[in-house]
C-alpha cells in the first residue's frame, strides 16, 4: 500500500496534478492524502498562531476548505470510482509548508504529487512560489511535479529520462520508486549524462556501473551528450524525443538548483518544464 500526499488549492492545475496521480497509480493500492491548507484573510497577532475556533472569519475559511475537500471527493467517486484507492481527507489551518511538514510527521507518506502551478496560471512562470518552497524544504520525500498541461494518456509508448552526472551513489530506495513509475506507464529507462568534462572521474565509473547493475532487469539504454549546455542540453534531448517523464537527483549544483534558485520566468532560463519531473534527493543534502 502506497501513501501518497497530493496537496490542493481547488484550483485547475491542483485537478490536474490530481488526475495525473490516479491515472498513474490506477493498478496500485494506494491512500491519497488530500490535503488543503487554509489561513484566514484577516490574521491579527492574536488569532496568528492560535485562532480561536468560535471566530467568524476563522469558521468561514475553515468550512470552505471543508467545503471544497468534500467536493472534490464527490468528483473522484463520480469519475473515477477505483477500488485500489482509498482517500484521506486534511484540512489545515497552516501555511501550505507546515501542513505538509505535519502531514509527513503524522502518516508514512512515500511521494508527494503536486502540480507545477496553482492559482497563478501564468505562462510566463515556471514553477509556483508553493511549488518552489516545497522543493526547497523537503529533502526527506520524493517529489513528482506536475505542469498543468500534462496528460496520463494510456497504452501508448513511453519512456523516461533520468538526467545525471554520476557524481551521486544511488540510492535503492529511490531507484525502486523510479523503476515503479517507468512499470506503470510501461516506458522505458533512458540515462541521460551531459559530458562536461572529457571524461569520468572513477567513482563517476563506479556509480555507472552500480546504476546499469541495478537497473540491468528493465532494459535501460545510456546516452551521453557532448559539446552541450547543461541546461539546454535536458531540454532539447526530451523535445527530440518526446519524453514522457525526466527524473532527477536534486543536488547542490544541478541545472535544477539553477531553476530553482532563478527567477522563475521562462525567458530568463533555458529549460521550460511540459512534462512531469520526478525529483528524488542528494543523500548528502539534509533538511533544515
Amino acid at each position: 500500500m502506497k501513501n501518497i500526499l497530493v496537496p490542493t488549492d481547488f484550483s485547475i492545475n491542483a485537478l490536474n496534478a490530481l488526475n495525473y496521480a490516479l491515472s498513474l497509480f490506477e493498478e496500485d493500492k494506494c491512500t491519497f492524502y488530500l490535503l488543503n491548507a487554509f489561513q484566514q484573510n484577516e490574521i491579527s497577532t492574536h488569532n496568528l498562531f492560535h485562532p480561536d475556533p468560535g471566530e467568524t472569519t476563522y469558521v468561514q475559511t475553515k468550512n470552505e476548505s471543508e467545503t471544497g475537500l468534500k467536493k472534490l471527493m464527490d468528483e473522484i467517486v463520480l469519475k473515477n470510482d477505483n477500488s485500489n484507492h482509498h482517500f484521506e481527507l486534511i484540512s489545515s489551518y497552516n501555511t501550505l509548508w507546515e501542513a505538509i511538514k505535519q502531514t509527513l510527521e503524522n502518516n508514512d507518506i512515500s511521494l508527494i504529487i503536486i502540480g507545477t502551478l496553482g492559482e497563478t496560471n501564468s505562462k510566463n512562470i515556471l514553477f509556483g512560489s508553493n511549488t518552489v518552497n516545497i522543493i526547497d524544504k523537503i529533502k526527506n520525500c520524493q517529489l513528482l511535479l506536475v505542469p498543468p498541461d500534462s496528460i496520463f494518456i494510456k497504452n501508448t509508448k513511453k519512456e523516461l529520462v533520468y538526467a545525471t552526472n554520476f557524481h551521486t551513489p544511488f540510492k535503492h530506495k529511490e531507484l525502486e520508486s523510479m523503476i515503479t513509475i517507468a512499470t506503470n506507464i510501461k516506458a522505458i529507462i533512458r540515462v541521460l549524462h551531459i559530458m562536461e568534462n572529457g571524461e569520468l572521474t572513477v567513482d563517476q565509473e563506479n556509480n555507472k556501473k552500480d546504476l546499469r547493475e541495478y537497473l540491468k532487469g528493465m532494459e535501460p539504454a545510456f546516452h551521453t551528450l557532448t559539446n552541450e549546455n547543461l541546461d539546454t542540453g535536458v531540454q532539447s534531448f526530451i523535445e527530440r524525443r518526446g519524453s514522457d517523464i525526466l527524473a532527477l537527483i536534486h543536488e547542490k549544483q544541478s541545472f535544477l538548483t539553477k531553476i530553482f534558485s532563478g527567477t522563475m520566468i521562462d525567458e530568463e532560463i533555458k529549460y521550460k518544464s511540459q512534462i512531469p519531473i520526478f525529483l528524488m534527493h542528494d543523500p548528502i543534502i539534509q533538511a533544515p
